[in-house]
């Protein structure tokens, strides 16, 4: 079977590379507020997950090491040979096994608003999340997924975001949806993350009550040597579109200092 094309953005045009990735049902658009304040001085990667945005899904079940293995190849194909790594969601998880297990191709590391561990009562969550797209497609949980990403007072404030969120969403495969989440529910890393070498920075969302919660996110960083935690505030799960400003202040100066 042939890989599935990877759906890709480049920006900027000289500088050390860095590779944003997509969580669930992200493409990458979601990353449009971190292109401008990068681009002089960096190379910017972002690309679509197997079957999220515009890359080709493959029928589900995927697992972590394949999405680790689709962003080596779109390196490879890209002659990118080291690269910082910036992830969401399940982004991040793909950051850390890509630190744990490729950490030579990494200049640094930065899991945000994730996990390392599936544990029982957030998997509950998300095999009724894959019932529903099963039974109903991913448009039977667009408003249930927009909903939870942000918090209250900032869609309140912001309907024009969460209708462009409700986009993205939308754009994501069913076969892709569930093959990620397939993943997703598979998380096992944390026993490892003493392994990872690269310099690391968690980032979690003040706000984050169930995707990356702070004090997960601040329990996970103490497990990586000399890996430290930010919190952006005024962010839920989705952070950098929730404040993109205090988003890429944080991302901006540790791979800055890191280059």
């Amino acid at each position: 079977m042939s890989e599935p094309r990877i759906e890709y953005r480049v920006d900027g045009k000289r500088g050390p590379w860095v590779t944003f990735v997509t969580g669930i049902a992200n493409d990458t658009t979601m990353w449009d507020g971190q292109v401008a304040p990068l681009a002089a001085d960096f190379r910017v990667l972002r690309y679509d997950l197997r079957g999220q945005g515009g890359s080709e899904a493959t029928p589900p079940p995927y697992g972590i090491a394949l999405l680790v293995d689709d962003l080596l190849r779109l390196w490879r194909d890209l002659k990118i040979g080291k690269s910082h790594l910036v992830g969401l969601g399940l982004g991040g998880a793909i950051a850390q096994a890509m630190a744990i297990a490729h950490g030579e191709r990494l200049l640094s590391a930065m899991p945000c608003c994730c996990r390392a561990q599936m544990v029982p009562d957030f998997a509950v969550l998300w095999h009724g999340l894959a019932e529903k797209v099963k039974a109903g497609g991913v448009a039977s949980i667009v408003e249930q997924t927009a909903q939870r990403w942000f918090s209250d007072p900032f869609k309140a404030a912001h309907p024009d975001v969460l209708e462009s969120v409700r986009r993205m969403i939308a754009r994501t495969s069913k076969e892709g949806y569930l093959g990620c989440v397939a993943a997703f529910l598979e998380l096992d890393l944390e026993q490892d993350l003493e392994r990872i070498r690269v310099p690391t920075h968690y980032v979690s969302g003040a706000d984050d009550r169930l995707g990356g919660p702070p004090a997960l996110m601040e329990r996970l960083a103490r497990r990586v040597p000399k890996a430290r935690h930010s919190s952006v505030p005024n962010a839920a799960h989705i952070a950098n579109i929730q404040n993109p400003a205090g988003f890429n202040l944080v991302v901006g100066e540790f791979l800055r200092e890191h280059s």
